[in-house]
């Protein structure tokens, strides 16, 4: 554990460092909180804004969420499945300091309908590729219902979400942030690839 990662805790009045796989399964992968190096990374490309609203998939106990809306004042949703780690995100709203912005729904990520109002969504391999099909089905439902650009956010992407997104007809690739030079060793996992489902403007 690094002292930027208990700083930025301790500035954002939360409790989100460690890992916990108390309820994992093959499907659905251990909690662990994205760095606040990489999230530092993330949001220096400025993707965010105060009129953007950023669905978290997996949110744990709401670190993405809080951080996001503490630097960029975007409003955030997070959803998690598990009721113990979900009631951490309550617990730490009540204290950290971004709370107004940050919202938290206890629910699967592929039973939940995609508000019309998201347009940024994030993910640090929160369940497996099975999921993740039905989730993005969801998330493209949405974008059919109330054309807009959405951007995807994959942190640490598996090869199998990767051949997945890539072959996605809807899907766009529109970055690649490098994030291996934030750690030791050379994990080529270690990098943010950006997707988006473009706004088209129909003409009359």
């Amino acid at each position: 554990m690094t002292n930027n990662e208990l700083s930025w805790d301790k500035l954002l009045q939360i409790k989100t460092v460690g890992r916990d796989d108390t309820n994992s399964d093959e499907y659905r992968y251990p909690y662990e909180p994205t760095p606040y190096s990489v999230l530092e990374r993330l949001v220096s490309t400025e993707p965010f804004g105060k009129d953007d609203v950023v669905l978290d998939y997996g949110c744990g106990k709401g670190r993405v969420g809080f951080f996001i809306s503490y630097r960029t004042k975007a409003q955030t949703v997070g959803i998690e499945y598990d009721a113990r780690i979900f009631q951490s995100a309550l617990n730490n709203r009540k204290s950290a300091v971004s709370r107004t912005k940050a919202d938290f729904v206890l629910t699967r990520a592929e039973e939940y309908e995609v508000p019309t109002e998201v347009n940024r969504c994030y993910f640090f391999n929160p369940f497996s590729v099975e999921i993740l099909q039905k989730v993005m089905a969801r998330i493209i439902d949405s974008w059919y219902a109330a054309p807009r650009e959405i951007l995807l956010f994959f942190y640490y992407p598996s090869d199998e979400f990767m051949c997945y997104l890539m072959a996605l007809n809807e899907l766009e690739f529109y970055d690649e942030i490098e994030c291996g030079d934030l750690f030791e060793g050379n994990d080529p996992r270690e990098r943010i690839m950006v997707f988006e489902l473009p706004f088209y403007e129909i003409e009359d």
